[in-house]
């Protein structure tokens, strides 16, 4: 296909289930028997006609030429993105042309695609125009912002007092006091706008009991938290770097403000997280000529898959757009100049010892960073008593995995990949270890994501 080049492989359809249950399904709908009619454009559609329970076959068509991830429709009652039909459709897709030929799209798919088409068009001329760019009133703006600023200075301060009083009463007191004096403290946070101090404040009421050592952990985890406050009161003597990272920490909102930095952008991982509110979803890229990496953040409503979605080895020509703050990776996805490709591109690697060096810079600019993306090159999975660490093939240096690392599934795919021989290793490093992300054979092989 001229825009999409070669098809995707079957892990890349599966990337995109919203969940597991979607992800088994689709599985088993991508045979040919029920499908009829099925083909594709080099346009980036791909269209086919599935028999359900009803009378009439579900209408399914997925359009593969949206840069930052497929867009789909599909006239069975499901209302997951993709459904399983979806799913069912692109493996059919990604495993024989003969089953899915080039050919022209049957009306009912061509004027889905048209339409989409046209009011991306459309968003590109509003959005150009400035029409919808900044807001109505600036000086409301700036009186907003100056309310929420002092709700927030309130928090910091009532939180620097609970600090002082939970040292002062001795670290065993957070044992004794239970979750619910957190919850509370997060909670008068939360009042006070400041959603970063929230989520903070929840993680350290988390600690106690936890094993051995934790008062410190406690300890450490207050004193991280004592810095924020404390950077956020004194904001206006840091410098401008380091103030919007502290807005940041805080949970000040920001806008994506930096020069576009265009690239070849491969897609290195993504994963999503969840809790009772969201479902955020990370995806990290590697720029193939600024070698930077970069994350784009993307939320779903509780229970939802966020809409964006790109998956492992594909790649995209676009430009992104920096948030504020020093050290920051978060960006913003602007323009796109061609939808996502399979590429065999890998990024470049380095060793253990270079990993825990850069996360030690980047800590200078960001003290609250958990971790950093890096590249381990010719590192082999190894069992380290009850735990596992990667070790350098070519050095006498190891990373240990973070306990959550220990847990996934994507271990023993890590595992089975190298099967003692090296491999390329995508993924975070900061205090607690290493989480693997993505994998790569040292030879010619596609990557794997363990997430």
């Amino acid at each position: 296909m001229t825009q999409q080049g070669v098809r995707w492989t079957a892990d890349q359809v599966l990337a995109l289930a919203p969940d597991a249950a979607s992800r088994k399904a689709g599985s088993k709908l991508g045979a040919a028997g029920p499908w009829s009619e099925a083909g594709c454009s080099d346009e980036g559609t791909v269209w086919g006609l599935r028999k359900g329970s009803g009378s009439k076959p579900y209408q399914t068509i997925v359009d593969i030429a949206e840069a930052a991830g497929p867009a789909y429709k599909c006239t069975c009652p499901s209302r997951k993105f993709p459904c399983k039909h979806a799913l069912g459709l692109l493996l059919l897709w990604a495993a024989d042309d003969a089953v899915v030929p080039r050919g022209q799209a049957p009306e009912w798919a061509g004027q889905w695609t048209a339409a989409r088409r046209r009011r991306a068009e459309e968003k590109k001329v509003t959005d150009g125009s400035g029409a919808s760019s900044g807001p109505a009133d600036p000086e409301a703006a700036r009186r907003r912002a100056e309310r929420r600023a002092e709700r927030v200075t309130a928090g910091a301060v009532e939180l620097e007092q609970r600090l002082a009083d939970l040292l002062r009463g001795g670290l065993a007191t957070a044992e004794q006091s239970g979750y619910g004096l957190w919850e509370e403290t997060a909670a008068r946070m939360v009042d006070a706008q400041a959603q970063g101090l929230a989520g903070r404040v929840r993680e350290l009421g988390a600690i106690p009991s936890t094993g051995p050592g934790w008062p410190v952990r406690l300890l450490e985890e207050c004193a991280l938290l004592h810095l924020l406050g404390q950077g956020w009161l004194r904001r206006e003597r840091l410098p401008a770097g380091l103030a919007a990272t502290v807005r940041s920490r805080v949970g000040l909102p920001a806008s994506a403000d930096g020069p576009p930095l265009r690239d070849r952008w491969l897609v290195l991982a993504q994963y999503d997280t969840t809790d009772p509110r969201l479902t955020t979803r990370r995806i990290w890229l590697h720029g193939t000529d600024s070698h930077r990496t970069v994350l784009l953040l993307s939320y779903g409503a509780a229970g939802r898959a966020p809409e964006q979605t790109l998956p492992v080895g594909l790649a995209l020509d676009a430009e992104v757009v920096a948030y504020p703050g020093t050290g920051q990776p978060r960006v913003a996805l602007g323009e796109q100049f061609a939808p996502a490709s399979p590429s065999a591109i890998r990024p470049p690697g380095m060793t253990t010892s270079q990993a825990v060096a850069r996360y030690g810079h980047a800590l200078r600019d960001d003290p609250w960073l958990e971790s950093v993306p890096v590249t381990l090159d010719r590192v082999v999975p190894a069992p380290d008593g009850e735990s596992w660490q990667l070790a350098d093939a070519d050095e006498d240096a190891a990373l240990p995995l973070t306990p959550a690392a220990r847990s996934r599934p994507g271990l023993w795919r890590l595992v089975a990949l190298s099967g003692g021989a090296p491999v390329r290793v995508f993924g975070e490093c900061g205090h607690q270890g290493f989480t693997p992300l993505t994998a790569w054979p040292e030879g010619p092989g596609d990557a794997v994501a363990l997430c």
